[in-house]
């Protein structure tokens, strides 16, 4: 009964309760959802997490090799997610961020351009990776770190989101590769 309230209170709207709406960030004209309300929840963030790799699972894609997160919302839900499935989770960060050899990819995203790095060897040939982030927006973000996968011969086999900004078509530029996403605007 007690995973049932949890489970109702993601779909009923637990989630969309803490997002705050900010006007006009980071530029005028945006108007930015701040999720980081949700984890002053512990309840929630865990159920959120278990949610996700549950709706992964669904998928039928095979198993998970690794969680890579985005910087920065992917580093608060992808360990989890990772230490669900007993996974390792690797980090997708901004350029200058990691140390050693790594690849880059330059991006278009919703208000600007940007750089991930991940490391040469944080995955291996073949593997199964899911992308984690808070956000799915115009897919910028989630398909340059899917570059940065294929450029170390990885699988992506789904993106996971908690929010989908769906006015945007985000989901368009990753036609290609399955999207989950709880909430959905």
């Amino acid at each position: 009964k007690q995973w049932y309230q949890r489970r109702v209170a993601i779909t009923a709207g637990g989630l969309k309760e803490c997002v705050k709406d900010v006007p006009d960030f980071p530029r005028p004209g945006i108007l930015f959802k701040d999720i980081m309300p949700v984890f002053r929840n512990a309840n929630l963030v865990h159920d959120t997490c278990n949610e996700m790799v549950q709706e992964i699972k669904k998928l039928n894609k095979g198993s998970v090799d690794a969680i890579v997160g985005i910087e920065a919302r992917g580093f608060l839900l992808g360990p989890i997610m990772a230490q669900i499935l007993g996974v390792p989770f690797v980090a997708v960060r901004k350029k200058g961020k990691l140390p050693r050899d790594c690849v880059s990819v330059k991006y278009e995203k919703e208000y600007g351009f940007d750089e991930f790095e991940m490391q040469m060897d944080s995955l291996k040939e073949n593997e199964n990776v899911v992308i984690v982030d808070d956000l799915l927006a115009t897919g910028g973000t989630l398909d340059a770190a899917k570059q940065l996968c294929s450029k170390l011969n990885a699988k992506v086999i789904a993106h996971c989101v908690i929010f989908e900004l769906e006015f945007l078509n985000g989901r368009e530029k990753l036609k290609d590769t399955d999207v989950v996403s709880l909430v959905k605007y």
